[in-house]
């Protein structure tokens, strides 16, 4: 099982460099051709996330992309350093009307949410958890080699 781990401060110019990587691995790992766009748009909207995360947050540590290549599968982790339920890469909690003071964060939440759909709409595998140690967004794709071939 080869790994290639990624960490990059949380600025969007730095987004396009993990887009890259990742395609450049899935490619190695043996993901389809046809499905490296839709890793590259999958990567690059939960490292657009994770970054809009930790800068509204004042999260200084970096985002962290893990990319792992396994017998059937390869798969990617984007994790952010927001903290505990309600934050990171879960589902945002029920919120209360906003006063016009919450509206921005209203609209990051609501970016929040479109993000995730995006990524769900892109990837089957997808697992979005949230927990002490900040979120994570956990995406797999078939390689290759996993396919069975009639």
């Amino acid at each position: 099982m080869a790994t290639v781990e990624l960490r990059f401060s949380a600025q969007p110019e730095h987004v396009r460099t993990a887009r890259l990587v990742a395609a450049a691995v899935a490619r190695r790992a043996g993901v389809d051709e046809a499905v490296l766009d839709e890793v590259r748009l999958a990567v690059g909207e939960a490292c657009s996330r994770a970054v809009g995360l930790h800068r509204s947050h004042g999260i200084t540590t970096p985002v962290r992309v893990v990319l792992t290549e396994e017998e059937k599968a390869f798969s990617i982790e984007v994790g952010d350093g927001v903290l505990g339920p309600g934050g990171g890469a879960g589902a945002p909690e029920a919120r209360e009307e906003a006063s016009s003071g919450d509206l921005q964060e209203s609209d990051a939440e609501d970016e929040d949410e479109m993000g995730l759909a995006v990524i769900s709409g892109l990837v089957d595998d997808v697992e979005v958890t949230s927990g002490d140690d900040g979120g994570v967004i956990r995406m797999s794709w078939p390689t290759t080699t996993a396919v069975a071939l009639p």
